[in-house]
This record gives C-alpha cells, sequence and structure tokens, in this order.
C-alpha cells in the first residue's frame, strides 16, 4: 500500500512539472506569435497544474491522518475530524477558476472577432501546437502504461487531462495548418480570424467540462444528503428495527470528498431489558457490517436511545 501510494505521488509530482513547463513554454511561444489561443491553453494548463498540486496536498493530509503518525498529532488536534471537508473545497475552487478564466477568453476571443481578428506568425505558433500534442500524448501513454500496475484514480483523472490538452493541442495544429496554407492565395481573409475562431471554439467545449464537478463539490460542502447513500442506510436500518424490535430510527447521511458520514438513531421500547455494553456493541458491529464500507473514510455513528428527541 506504501509502496503504491509512493508511486502515485512520484507520478502526480512529475505530471505537475511537465504540466507547469509546458503551460510556460506555451504562454512564452503564445506571446512571441501573438496567438491568444496558445496564451489561453498555457494559462489554463498552468492554473489546472496548480489547482492539482493543491489537490494532491489535500490528499496527503486525509492520508496521513488516518496513519495518525506521532509527528501529525498537533495537526490531528487542531483537526480532529479530519480533513475530508477540503476535498470538495479544493474541487469548487479548481472548477470555478478554470471556468471563470474560461469565460472571460471566451469573451476576448468574441471582441477580437469582431473587431477584425488578429495577426500571427503561424510557423511558429504550428511548431509549438505540435510539439505541445506530442509530449501531451507521450505523458498519456506513460502515465497509462504505469497507472495499469498502480490501478490509482487520481493517475485517470490526470491521464484524461492530459489527452484532454493533448487533443486541444493537436485542434490547434490543424487551425494553424490551415492558416498557414492560406496565406497567399484567395482565402488570405481568414487568417486573422483563425486564432480568435480557435480560442472561442476551444473555451465554448471546455467551460462545461468543470461544471459537474463544481456542482458535486458544492453538494458536498453544502452536506446535500445523497440518495444512493441514503437508501442503503435507510433498508440496512429498517432491518435492523425488524430484527431487534426497534421502535423506529433515525438516519443522517452526508458525502464530504471522499468520506462517507452516517448517523443512526435506532429508538428502544421503553423499559427493554438491560444490555450488556459489549451486547450493544456486538449490534453496533452488525449494522456496521451491514452497511459496508469500513475504513479511514467511513465516518460511522450509531447510538440507542428511548426519547425520539435525542434523534432529531
Amino acid at each position: 500500500m506504501l509502496q503504491r501510494l509512493y508511486n502515485e505521488r512520484t507520478v502526480l509530482r512529475c505530471s505537475i512539472f511537465a504540466t507547469v513547463l509546458v503551460a510556460l513554454v506555451g504562454i512564452a511561444f503564445g506571446v512571441h506569435s501573438g496567438s491568444y489561443a496558445i496564451v489561453f491553453d498555457g494559462f489554463y494548463s498552468l492554473i489546472d497544474a496548480l489547482m492539482s498540486g493543491m489537490a494532491l496536498l489535500v490528499a496527503m493530509l486525509i492520508h496521513r491522518h488516518g496513519l495518525e503518525l506521532e509527528g501529525d498529532r498537533k495537526l490531528a488536534e487542531r483537526f480532529n475530524m479530519g480533513f475530508w471537508h477540503l476535498e470538495p473545497m479544493v474541487l469548487a475552487l479548481n472548477g470555478s477558476v478554470l471556468c471563470i478564466v474560461a469565460c472571460y477568453a471566451l469573451v476576448n476571443s468574441i471582441i477580437s472577432l469582431m473587431s477584425g481578428g488578429k495577426e500571427l506568425e503561424f510557423g511558429v505558433a504550428l511548431l509549438y501546437a505540435l510539439v505541445a500534442a506530442l509530449v501531451c500524448y507521450g505523458v498519456a501513454a506513460v502515465e497509462l502504461r504505469m497507472n495499469r500496475q498502480i490501478q490509482s484514480d487520481f493517475l485517470k483523472l490526470d491521464i484524461k487531462s492530459w489527452i484532454m490538452s493533448g487533443s486541444i493541442s493537436a485542434a490547434l495544429v490543424l487551425a494553424f495548418l490551415v492558416g498557414a496554407l492560406a496565406q497567399g492565395t484567395a482565402y488570405a481573409w481568414i487568417t486573422p480570424y483563425i486564432d480568435p475562431m480557435v480560442l472561442s471554439i476551444i473555451c465554448v467545449l471546455i467551460i462545461p467540462v468543470p461544471f459537474k464537478t463544481v456542482w458535486q463539490a458544492f453538494a458536498e460542502i453544502l452536506m446535500v444528503t445523497p440518495p444512493q447513500l441514503k437508501q442503503q442506510v435507510d433498508e440496512v436500518a429498517r432491518g435492523m428495527v425488524a430484527q431487534f424490535g426497534f421502535l423506529d430510527y433515525r438516519a443522517y447521511v452526508a458525502k464530504v470528498g471522499r468520506a462517507r458520514q452516517i448517523e443512526l438513531y435506532f429508538i428502544v421500547p421503553v423499559g427493554w431489558p438491560a444490555k450488556t455494553l459489549d451486547e450493544w456493541d456486538a449490534i453496533r458491529d452488525q449494522i456496521g457490517e451491514a452497511i459496508g464500507g469500513e475504513g479511514p473514510d467511513r465516518w460511522l455513528t450509531i447510538a440507542f436511545t428511548t426519547d425520539p428527541a435525542w434523534s432529531r
């Protein structure tokens, strides 16, 4: 497990470093060639890399908190409920920033189209886009091969990100190639419009991508009850009510990041025969096994009371 985590972190760190490098080179090439599309691609990748680094930091904090290492005791005392709540916050921030950047670029591209477009050096732009596409697809292929052994969800998402970046660069290659071929011909009038047109198309395609992540993240921040988890817990609780003869139950569930928070209150009849703590714990163990998913990411509270007011 530790070796797998080490490999996962190593690959993600290398991926973030490569993303930053490609982004900075892209911004430089975009400024030199006069291509807003390349500059946007670079800034978008740079912001995505920074946010990915933040997400990796949160994932490391969650993992270290679960290990309860001696060196992290002071941090754990300050955050004794864990770091799960940081995960949806980072995802919401990540998706929101990317949406805002893409919307801003879309507005600029429309303004550029309406003002007659912009001339650019297609040779320099074409060279960068071609190299960037090859690098993106190359990194995705390497990560895909490594992840066959690591089996990391983080790496799966990162591979998709590299493939999407490579696809954007490939689209830029096609667009800049058309522009370069159009120069000196009867279609030369379209060349100033190619860069802002490509940028607007990229923005329109990219803007919806983070929406699902942002929506899910805000739902977790607001602790909206996940229907599937609630249904699963309700089925287990109803079965326990029937099996042990409880009067009723109250279930409260939420999903925050990778964590599942579950609180179950069972209403016990007044005057029930007394049970030892061991017997109550045995019932709790049975309920926990029926719910499933035991591990550091499950926060399960089970209480028994004769007063329904304690369950509200």
